[in-house]
């Protein structure tokens, strides 16, 4: 890739940030002209650099924003609402664009150059309000370019399907009065669209009032409809009345982006900014490591030469205790080389939130607030994928519609907060809403349909575990599939994701008050404590954290239940799960009269217990996350490399006992 283009690649998203937040800003504070400021420098920063590069598409959107933002500095138009939202999308749709170019090498995708032409003539509707839109030259708009409000309404009501688009056409059709007595069926020739995705008739607003005289020989009938096919081909029905139509190019608002990995872990250069002082540091580390190699050397030599081995030995402790220490000196320098920022990376949102309300048809703001804080480059990366989950939820299923809200005698317009903080040597960050909240009886009855949990052990089962079952996979208590959610994907890889960046995840709800997530993870690839088992020949990590206790149990106090097995503890009965039916592998040979080796975890509030072949010790490793097609497969949270140069893959037990669980096996302990 192109040094230029690599630059570029690093500032442009800093820029669109930098405009997202002042135009977001701008709604509350129309009338600040700094925050028009920030946003005109920002995009003709942007525009600026995109002229060094063969970009049409994104220069011909950047350029007419910067016109309306400069005709707004000058005080030659006020901005309103509507073009908010259309700046707004302006900026989304350029930060798409530099995800594109980052995975293409410089490219951008086949439909660049429509997705252009349908921003351009929406923001340059605001500048020269009755513009006639592309490709409609047959016939005058009705309405001017700004007029979008009716598509975007016909949008939120049925047109869930259109998001997967990233242009649809729009039609307005107002039949002539007369069109029935030329034999004219104006439902009919609408309806010849080809690829419909949204349909809706009504009267028109200048119609007679219904309790007048009804006149059945004139049309007072209004045609909206959304389609995915192109302009031309939407106007073939209407050939012979151009003049009694509208169709315009539109872009529908991003839900945000789809489950699955960030747009910052796309593949392609990824650049990280790096204190000068920082990097002297390492350079002067890795001076000390020359040194120590060549003490090595000298050591190598002098044992070649008749040194005893005594002294020999002396000296290698000497030279080892010097490594240890140049190498602690150097994974923390190194770590500390990768930290970054986590707030720039929360203020992406709140343009995501706004745009995925307007789908459903709500109002709601995002706040973020929050420290300082620096974690590990990889970490912040990850947590765009559990954040979107989160944030999806709060705004489809926490917060109420604004006539729901309202009646609750809550603000109109929802607030979701996202803030970042630190406790100790972790990070916390929590999602909040204040919307209807969780309600656990609901969830009871949910998960007793679905047989997720026995209905007798759902009314023993206190609120806060309750609460809990949202997290398992495919559990969801969505009454509809909506553009958003509600397909049962969602709290579960939230839990995953944050499980493979080394966290946790909390819920806490109050019904009618809101709901907190709260996720805590560590701020950088610190030394993780793993113990180290065995199945059969192979070995592998089990988190020391997640590791109640490792137990010894003999043959005899091991009984058979239902189609498991489960033993006595201090008077508990748990149940007991063999890690080889866990992992699908041979089970280790049984000796006569050996104990039972086995771990305990708590699974969904439960006690279990695993069985492993032998303890093999405990390590201090630099847990890996999985990549590519590894990094979705349940119950593995990273891969080391051991001391013999063996690779140890590191297991997430509650995660592989819920994908038993899931499969159809019973929770009792071994496979049916």
């Amino acid at each position: 890739m192109d040094e230029l283009l690599e630059q570029f690649l690093i500032e442009g998203p800093e820029q669109v940030q930098q405009a997202g937040e002042a135009l977001l800003a701008l709604e509350a504070r129309p009338e600040d002209a700094a925050l028009v400021d920030q946003a005109f420098r920002a995009i003709h920063t942007l525009k600026g650099s995109v002229g060094l590069f063969d970009l049409p598409a994104m220069a011909e959107v950047l350029h007419v924003a910067e016109d309306l933002l400069g005709a707004r500095r000058d005080g030659r138009l006020t901005l309103s609402r509507a073009a908010t939202d259309v700046l707004i999308a302006a900026t989304g749709q350029t930060e798409r664009w530099l995800d594109a170019l980052r995975v293409t090498g410089g490219a951008l995708p086949d439909d660049a150059g429509d997705v252009a032409r349908a921003l351009s003539q929406r923001l340059r509707g605001f500048l020269v309000p009755g513009t006639p839109v592309a490709g409609a030259d047959n016939g005058r708009v009705e309405a001017a370019l700004s007029d979008t409000h009716w598509v975007e309404s016909l949008f939120r009501e049925q047109a869930s399907d259109a998001a997967r688009h990233s242009v649809v056409t729009a039609l307005r059709y107002t039949p002539d009065a007369g069109c029935y007595f030329r034999g004219e069926d104006p439902i009919a020739l609408a309806r010849a669209v080809p690829d419909l995705l949204a349909f809706r008739v009504f009267r028109r607003p200048d119609a007679p009032p219904a309790s007048d005289a009804y006149d059945p020989y004139a049309c007072d009938l209004v045609v909206e409809l959304l389609s995915a096919a192109p302009v031309e081909a939407v106007k073939v029905p209407f050939r012979f009345m151009p003049d009694q139509i509208q169709v315009l190019s539109w872009s529908p608002p991003s839900p945000g982006p789809s489950i699955g990995p960030s747009p910052t872990g796309l593949e392609g250069p990824r650049g990280l900014r790096v204190d000068a002082s920082r990097v002297d540091t390492l350079v002067a580390l890795v001076d000390e490591l020359v040194v120590a190699k060549n003490a090595l050397a000298d050591l190598a030599a002098r044992m070649a030469d008749g040194l005893a081995p005594d002294v020999a030995a002396r000296i290698m402790g000497d030279r080892q205790a010097m490594l240890d220490r140049l190498i602690g000196r150097l994974h923390r320098t190194v770590t500390d080389i990768r930290l970054v920022p986590v707030l720039p990376l929360l203020r992406r949102f709140p343009r995501m939130v706004r745009e995925m309300a307007a789908a459903i048809g709500k109002e709601a703001d995002l706040v973020v607030d929050g420290q300082e804080v620096q974690a590990d480059k990889g970490i912040v990366e990850g947590l765009f994928e559990p954040l979107t989950h989160l944030l999806r939820n709060a705004v489809d299923h926490g917060v109420e519609p604004a006539a729901e809200r309202v009646a609750a005698g809550k603000p109109e317009r929802a607030r979701i907060g996202l803030t970042v903080g630190r406790e100790g040597d972790r990070m916390v960050i929590e999602v909040t809403d204040d919307g209807r909240g969780m309600d656990p009886d609901r969830i009871r009855r949910t998960a007793a349909a679905r047989g997720v949990v026995p209905a007798a052990t759902l009314a023993e089962l206190p609120d806060d575990q309750v609460l809990d079952l949202v997290f398992r996979p495919g559990f969801s208590t969505a009454e509809a599939v909506t553009v958003l959610s509600g397909r049962g994907v969602g709290m579960d890889a939230v839990r995953a994701a944050v499980g493979r960046l080394g966290g946790g995840v909390g819920l806490r709800s109050t019904v009618g008050a809101g709901t907190t997530v709260r996720l805590t993870l560590p701020m950088n690839l610190v030394l993780t404590k793993v113990l180290v088992v065995s199945v059969g020949d192979d070995r592998y990590g089990l988190p020391l954290d997640g590791v109640i206790e490792t137990v010894r149990v003999t043959r005899d106090r091991v009984l058979p239940i239902r189609a498991g097995r489960a033993f006595v503890l201090r008077d508990t009965a748990v149940p007991l799960l063999a890690l080889s039916d866990l992992l699908d592998q041979p089970a280790d040979d049984v000796r006569e009269g050996e104990a039972v080796r086995a771990v305990i975890v708590r699974v969904d509030g439960a006690l279990l217990a695993v069985e492993v072949g032998t303890f093999l010790g405990r390590h201090d490793v630099v847990l890996r996350p999985m990549a590519g097609l590894l990094a979705a497969m349940p119950g593995l949270l990273g891969t080391t490399l051991l001391g013999d140069g063996g690779l140890l893959m590191v297991l997430d037990l509650p995660g592989l006992i819920a994908a038993l669980h899931r499969d159809g096996d019973r929770l009792g302990g071994g496979r049916p």
